[in-house]
């Protein structure tokens, strides 16, 4: 019996990160979905008893939790995610962080420049992929942090994915990047997950139409 319930729009989006981790860690899930329609309508009463008036919301049992970092740290600690020191702990928080800026500008590349700005986007990408490279590259266990995996992990795996559906050969460059997704996506839980037909069918944003 599933004990978690994320609840979100049909699209991966914000909860994907949580999905990855609660997939690699043997969890199940249940999936509540809202019309982005219905949302945006101002009509949801589930919009109106958001904390913040935003999707995703993660439950486990009768707790309920909003904001995607704070459930993913808080799935993090559950699940022994979160480094074997306060000093990991701080550096997985600034990995993290470094892969919450690179969604955001992603994020509004896609609402504000999807059609017009593809070229742009591109070519001012390897800025973007460059620090996690280097970060990479100091860490012989192939993760960002330590020698385990660590919820910005999957984070950084799920931002990765969305800009390998924009440009398949984006990572190409990047040596230790293109070994980190192909050693993350190996790991046998993740990779069943990535198998799923409801992975696969479940959009990466609104505006991906493949």
């Amino acid at each position: 019996m599933a004990k978690y319930t994320i609840t979100y729009f049909p699209v991966r989006g914000r909860a994907e990160p949580m999905r990855l981790l609660l997939a690699d860690q043997g969890e199940q899930w249940n999936e509540e979905v809202v019309d982005i329609q219905e949302w945006m309508s101002g009509k949801s009463e589930l919009k109106k008893n958001a904390v913040f008036g935003q999707l995703p919301r993660l439950r486990d049992g009768d707790f309920e939790l909003y904001q995607s970092n704070a459930m993913l740290r808080y799935l993090a600690r559950k699940h022994g995610l979160y480094g074997k020191n306060e000093k990991e702990a701080a550096l997985i928080d600034m990995v993290n962080d470094g892969a919450e800026d690179f969604r955001q500008k992603f994020g509004k590349f896609v609402w504000n420049e999807y059609e017009t700005g593809k070229d742009k986007y591109l070519a001012e990408l390897p800025n973007q992929l460059s620090p996690f490279e280097r970060i990479l590259s100091k860490n012989p266990s192939g993760f960002v942090v330590g020698n385990q995996i660590s919820y910005a992990d999957y984070n950084l795996l799920d931002v990765l994915h969305n800009h390998l559906i924009l440009s398949p050969d984006c990572i190409d460059a990047f040596p230790h990047l293109k070994a980190y997704v192909a050693k993350l996506e190996s790991r046998p839980k993740l990779k069943a997950y990535l198998a799923t037909e409801a992975r696969k069918k479940r959009p990466a944003h609104p505006k991906d139409k493949r």
